[in-house]
């Protein structure tokens, strides 16, 4: 086990009519910027509890947010926090919602060039507003991380960013308000957080780093144990509970203490987003399969590993297939795995790999995943 840090400071709220709770947890005589996306926390009562939770305080809102938000609406909400005075944000939705919330508590404050020297130069970020969260959507953990994934529209670029000044003070998670999720929603945020998990799991060795394989196993054992019963029997609110608590583990810092990390899933997957506006979900589902493929041989151990631990495959041919388990889960999952089921080919691949190329860019856990190599795993998700 490699040596590690670690420290997580977010404040979980957690279970049933647990809104009502960010009454005793905001600071007073705040001045409150709620954000969220396209509305739907006003159809399915998220936006009336939080608006009664916050009777007594001074509060504005800040809408439209979008599912990969947008560098330029980040802006727009900084401009509005500095002509109102605001003090404190308050993140109602998904990971998106909450990600973008992230980036504009810090972007308000920030006193470089601009704000978007955070994320393609990886400027400091040395102080950040006050921010909590309520997420009605369980998919991306960052309702207990630092992290946060942001598009400039205008340079199709998606990049990430992270903080210690970036975590929430805290964040409520009530199962209850996924049940009216849509299906897509519910399916993208299983393969999201499994993919979370794959990305500090699936690497060159086990590491000797039991506690965290067992934990990571555990995880990704609830997510494809409990996602199709989401689909089926949406209200079950034991499914949607360990659905949303293992979301928040998938991404909360625990598993990866000592242990090698990937993410070339996600960095090759963010520019398939940043050209085509596919789901970040979609994308993860297309290049795990070509990642695990082609690194084969580096990941054997886990692959073998996951095969057995998760699948209960242990017979000849196991790394074929749980490759194959894996994407037929993600199947499962209503998310399709192949470029062309999304109506892309050849030149997706070369667009993507070109711009990975430019960037100098080389991936994975042993920095050996090239343009070329990139170009091999897209090709093969034709």
């Amino acid at each position: 086990m490699n040596n590690f840090t670690y420290a997580n400071p977010v404040k979980i709220i957690f279970g049933k009519d647990t809104i009502k709770e960010i009454t005793n947890e905001i600071p007073q005589n705040s001045k409150i910027l709620i954000t969220y996306g396209g509305g739907s926390i006003k159809k399915n009562g998220v936006y009336d509890q939080t608006v009664k939770a916050l009777e007594g305080f001074e509060w504005y809102e800040f809408a439209g947010i979008e599912p990969n938000p947008h560098y330029e609406t980040c802006m727009k909400a900084v401009e509005f926090i500095k002509e109102k005075g605001i003090t404190f944000l308050l993140s109602v939705g998904g990971g998106s919602v909450l990600d973008a919330t992230k980036f504009i508590a810090a972007a308000a404050l920030f006193d470089g060039n601009e704000p978007w020297d955070i994320l393609s130069k990886g400027s400091e970020i040395k102080k950040a507003m006050p921010f909590a969260d309520i997420i009605t959507l369980p998919a991306t953990g960052s309702e207990m991380n630092n992290g946060g994934v942001i598009t400039r529209v205008s340079t199709e670029e998606k990049l990430a960013f992270s903080s210690d000044f970036t975590y929430p003070l805290f964040s409520v998670l009530d199962p209850t308000v996924t049940f009216s999720l849509p299906v897509r929603q519910v399916g993208n945020g299983v393969v999201d957080a499994f993919v979370h998990v794959m990305e500090q799991y699936l690497t060159y060795s086990e590491s000797n780093s039991l506690l965290q394989d067992n934990m990571a196993e555990a995880i990704v054992k609830t997510l494809v144990e409990e996602g199709p019963k989401a689909l089926s029997d949406p209200h079950n609110y034991d499914v949607r509970a360990n659905l949303m608590w293992a979301s928040t583990w998938a991404l909360n810092g625990w598993i990866n203490c000592g242990v090698p990390q990937d993410w070339a899933t996600h960095m090759i997957g963010h520019e398939i987003t940043a050209f085509y506006g596919l789901d970040h979900a979609q994308t993860l589902a297309i290049v795990l399969p070509g990642v695990m493929t082609v690194l084969k041989e580096q990941k054997s151990k886990k692959i073998i590993r996951l095969g057995r631990e998760v699948f209960g495959i242990q017979d000849d041919g196991a790394i074929e297939k749980t490759i194959k388990a894996v994407e037929n889960f993600f199947e499962t999952m209503g998310v399709k795995t192949h470029l062309s089921d999304y109506k892309l080919g050849d030149e997706a691949v070369e667009k993507v790999s070109k711009r990975l190329a430019d960037r100098g860019w080389k991936l994975g856990e042993c920095h050996n995943i090239t343009a070329n190599t990139i170009k091999e795993i897209l090709t093969l998700r034709k």
